[in-house]
């Protein structure tokens, strides 16, 4: 066995997961936040930026 790191032995757990999702026959991404909340945005970066900014305008 190599020295080399592994997928596994660098890959952490991490309870946050972001979701995205296009919405077919529109330019619309549907964005879930670890937390639940829901937002639809145009442009990839201002979802990402949203979801990232958590908590700030995020409701559930």
């Amino acid at each position: 066995m190599s020295g080399a790191p592994t997928a596994q032995a660098t890959y952490r757990a991490t309870a946050e997961v972001y979701r995205v999702d296009w919405q077919p026959g529109t330019d619309l991404l549907h964005g879930v936040c670890h937390c639940g909340a829901e937002h639809v945005e145009e442009d990839p970066v201002a979802l990402w930026q949203w979801m990232l900014a958590h908590p700030e305008g995020h409701t559930v």
